[in-house]
């Protein structure tokens, strides 16, 4: 294979292993001899757990090992799982009650893990769950989104979790009551489901007196700090591993209580264990996405120039608070508050609210998408109620180049940006020019067509810190990654930008990841931070070995180390016809026994955030009579600063942009009022189809980011962070004509048609 090229669109090395079966998930690689977990969970949404006989259950056929959360607690286990808190309004931390690893007389949520059964095989862990007797007493049930009802903890009265504000509030109120115009909407961001491809799964064993734990995750190092300290282990005697990953989404980044149940049996009974969770399984208790309602409202001077902007959001935590929610639907929310436009007065106020309902927490984008999706929900709205163009009301607000670096209303400062280019970019893309046109051809076939524009602006998140180490190996090197890939092409892009550096062929190179003993430390994969955090750490680890390597050859020729170069490919020595390749100055240095050579590393941490922009373009269609929606045309701009690989940064906007159509058009979760999950299969939940997707129009703008020396921004999550504006407000662009002035995600057929016939039935009753 020959070099690749800087920001070559190089096809993923992985796909061949991946597509033809041979892909390492953790299903696949459990031991043989593994027992099998399997956990017994509630039926009620809410309740008092007054009787749990597990000795019948215990004398069934096959069983090794019934744990409770009584036994948890015997051994030493702390069984307290990870739950953010953020401070309130009032100065007081946001409520954190316990969320223990198996439930603790009561259950909160409908599928909460009560006890776990370990047998010889799944089948007889079942049999043995529908024998024990497990009593609960009924307790009200709150699943609305609303501060109120009964307590599901002591902890949160009224069911609040946290009350938090940011931002001038007295400054907001006044500038509002002071404008020209005011605009005020509710928006709906519907939970969703993940839905990863791969279920949750890990098994666990005990080698040599160590704890392994593999499990389909986004990194290890949180999971090996919180077993060691919550089973009371020394982290010395903890490996955890990802295998292949089946889909992450932010997702699989939390800690579960099933690793931990899994971790501890595997301990009491000397042999390895595995749990797989089923379908329906995963979608009692993956953690949600989204699930919030705001009332935002927006002000503008007679100029239609935004003054003010205010935010009253209720956030759906369920059960329990999640590793990261209470910071995902504030802190992290506010980072792109405003948008990519100019406004220096805002405030924004979430409260937090406990309902028996699965918890919720990061799904791609965490925060970003539900910020930018109400705002560009409003400024949508406004453009309506005001009757200004919607795309000159964003180009009216824009930050203008010479304002970067531009520090917004949340204290987030913006290195570079240019949103005019990008926005001229995609309507020449998207023929915004030919709309007209279609929208008339629509009609003439008794069809409606909306043209929907989002502009967003996201920010990567996670560890701003990384390592890389590199192996030379006799024949090629090896480099180790602190990050783990999901599905992302990681073992083609990292592979890549080394050889971009090094001259050392592709195919020459494998990418070690996902391995606590291999590797010291690492952020994981979310938050779009992998491949710019992750190789900015290459490039810089690429610096140590060319210094080590041009010492080593100025002494071994004789000459001062001035004298010797390196050109991206080769070695250079002024005066020497010398021009060895990075491996084989590697060779020469194990020959020469100078195996301290051979493995070096390198570690950053970046100083600031980039933030990937850009715009999306959907065009809908559709029909009155069945309230079908078609996404027939999609478009999208995006400025990620420089890239590596193109191919791979499309393939992320595909995805995130299937992920965005799929909340906005088809995807629905459902609890009645018990708190009973009605969209528990997909018979009943409905993902995203290939002929829901249209062909995606991709292109680049492209503003180096500052603050990298490679100049990039991320890519991961962008696509979902513009799709659900972008259709909603294409939707609602084609609904507006027959009369339809309101309408949340998502835009099925029957809600669609629905909406259409009530507008009618209001027009004809005026």
């Amino acid at each position: 294979m020959e070099k690749f090229g800087k920001s070559q669109s190089v096809k993923r090395v992985e796909d061949v292993r991946l597509l033809t079966g041979h892909g390492r998930y953790v299903d696949d690689i459990a031991p043989v001899d593994a027992l099998h977990a399997y956990f017994l969970r509630a039926s009620v949404a809410h309740g008092e757990i007054t009787g749990l006989d597990l000795e019948d259950a215990r004398e069934m056929p096959g069983v090794h090992l019934i744990v409770t959360v009584a036994d948890l607690e015997a051994a030493g286990v702390d069984i307290a799982l990870a739950g953010s808190t953020v401070k309130n309004r009032d100065g007081s931390r946001g409520a954190a009650p316990l969320r223990p690893m198996l439930a603790k007389d009561r259950v909160r949520h409908v599928g909460e893990a009560v006890a776990m059964i370990v047998a010889d095989s799944v089948l007889a862990a079942k049999d043995a769950a529908e024998m024990i007797g497990l009593e609960i007493d009924d307790l009200p049930v709150h699943v609305d989104l609303t501060v109120g009802g009964d307590a599901i903890h002591a902890e949160a009265p009224d069911n609040l979790a946290f009350d938090w504000g940011m931002g001038d509030e007295a400054g907001t109120e006044a500038a509002i009551a002071a404008a020209a115009h005011v605009v005020k909407v509710d928006v709906f961001d519907n939970r969703v489901i993940v839905n990863s491809m791969e279920a949750r799964g890990c098994f666990a064993e005990v080698v040599d007196g160590r704890l392994h734990v593999s499990f389909g995750g986004q990194g290890v190092w949180g999971m090996k700090a919180d077993l060691a300290r919550q089973l009371q282990m020394d982290p010395d005697d903890v490996r955890v591993t990802n295998p292949d990953v089946g889909g992450g989404f932010g997702m699989k980044a939390m800690r579960y209580p099933e690793y931990f149940c899994v971790a501890h049996a595997a301990r009491v009974l000397g042999r390895p264990v595995r749990w797989m969770s089923e379908r329906t399984e995963a979608m009692l208790t993956d953690n949600a996405g989204r699930d919030l309602t705001t009332t935002a409202t927006l002000a503008f001077d007679a100029n239609y120039r935004i003054t003010a902007y205010h935010l009253d959001t209720i956030a759906n935590m369920g059960a329990y608070n999640s590793q990261f929610a209470q910071a995902i639907q504030t802190d992290l929310f506010s980072k792109v508050l405003m948008g990519t436009y100019d406004v220096q007065t805002a405030y924004m106020r979430t409260r937090g609210i406990f309902t028996n309902t699965t918890p919720v927490d990061a799904y791609r984008g965490a925060g970003r998408p539900e910020a930018i999706f109400v705002l560009e929900r409003v400024m949508d709205e406004a453009a309506r109620q005001l009757d200004v163009d919607a795309w000159t009301l964003r180009e009216k607000n824009f930050i203008v180049p010479a304002k970067f670096p531009y520090t917004t209303v949340s204290g987030v400062t913006y290195d570079v940006g240019d949103f005019m280019q990008v926005l001229n970019s995609v309507a020449r893309e998207a023929d915004r020019d030919g709309f007209a046109a279609r929208k008339a051809a629509s009609v003439a076939a008794g069809k409606l067509r909306g043209q929907g524009l989002c502009y967003y602006i996201e920010s990567i998140l996670g560890d701003p810190a990384e390592t890389t180490k590199v192996d030379f190996v006799v024949g090629g090197a090896k480099i180790y990654v602190g990050t783990q890939s999901n599905g992302q092409g990681h073992e083609t892009v990292y592979a890549q930008f080394l050889a971009d550096q090094t001259g050392i062929p592709a195919d020459q190179i494998e990418v070690i990841q996902g391995d606590s003993d291999q590797i010291a430390t690492g952020g994981g994969t979310g938050g779009s931070r992998s491949v710019t955090v992750q190789n900015t750490a290459t490039l810089a680890t690429v610096d140590v070995i060319l210094e080590c390597f041009g010492v080593f050859l100025a002494e071994r020729e004789g000459v001062d180390a001035s004298a010797v170069s390196f050109d991206d490919e080769r070695f250079r020595i002024a005066g020497s016809n010398l021009t060895p390749t990075m491996l084989e100055v590697a060779d020469m240095a194990r020959e020469a026994g100078r195996d301290d050579l051979l493995s070096q590393s390198a570690s950053i941490r970046l100083d600031n955030r980039s933030f990937p922009n850009g715009a999306h373009v959907a065009e809908v269609e559709i029909d009155p009579d069945t309230g079908v929606v078609t996404v027939d045309r999609y478009t999208v701009v995006d400025d990620f600063g420089n890239l590596i690989n193109p191919m791979l940064a499309e393939g992320q906007v595909h995805g995130g942009v299937a992920q965005g159509i799929g909340q906005a058009l088809t995807e629905r979760v459902v609890f009645d009022e018990d708190g009973q999950l009605l969209t528990a299969s997909f018979m009943d939940y409905s993902m995203p189809r290939a002929d829901d997707i249209p062909m995606i129009g991709f292109s680049t703008e492209c503003t180096p980011s500052l603050y990298n020396p490679m100049g990039m921004k991320g890519c991961g999550e962008a696509g979902t962070v513009g799709a659900l504006a972008a259709v909603s407000n294409a939707v609602i662009d084609a609904l507006w004509d027959v009369g339809v002035r309101q309408m949340d995600m998502p835009f099925t057929p029957h809600r669609v048609w629905q909406a259409i016939e009530t507008a009618k039935g209001d027009s004809a009753a005026a």
